[in-house]
């Protein structure tokens, strides 16, 4: 017989500095059955074309709403998320869009851990950022 039990999440931070960007440095998660790994999201339309070239607001936003999309369709949401990682080619346009990301994830109350890279480019050279993204239920 198996239990349906709703996994718990733990933050660990040593420090408080991280959590003005919105991460967490470790998330202990315990009584999760399911663990999925989504592959980078990026600034995609639904024909698979890049969508707002040189707009690294527009970008993350739409970045953001595939990997809810991509998460809502497996049957997740933004709070089940324990890890983002973040490629751009432009660390400092992210950083002043960073909003954009700290208020989606705080609407879903979730600080996942996770890396920020600067890239020399993506997979399209339009594209100013990827996010990848692994999510617990």
């Amino acid at each position: 017989m198996t239990t349906n039990t709703t996994p718990q999440q733990r933050i660990i931070n040593p420090w408080t500095w991280q959590d003005q960007l919105g991460y967490s440095q470790a998330i202990e998660v315990s009584g999760g059955q399911h663990v999925l790994y989504c592959a980078g999201q990026a600034s995609m339309d639904a024909d698979g074309k890049p969508a707002h070239p040189g707009d690294m607001r527009a970008q993350l936003t739409q970045a953001m709403d595939n990997l809810e999309t991509v998460l809502t369709q497996a049957g997740y949401t933004l709070a089940n998320v324990v890890r983002l990682n973040y490629y751009t080619t432009d660390v400092d346009a992210l950083f002043q869009n960073w909003d954009v990301l700290l208020t989606r994830l705080a609407q879903a109350d979730v600080r996942p851990g996770g890396i920020l890279l600067g890239v020399t480019r993506l997979a399209f050279p339009d594209l100013l950022i990827e996010i990848e993204a692994t999510a617990v239920r």
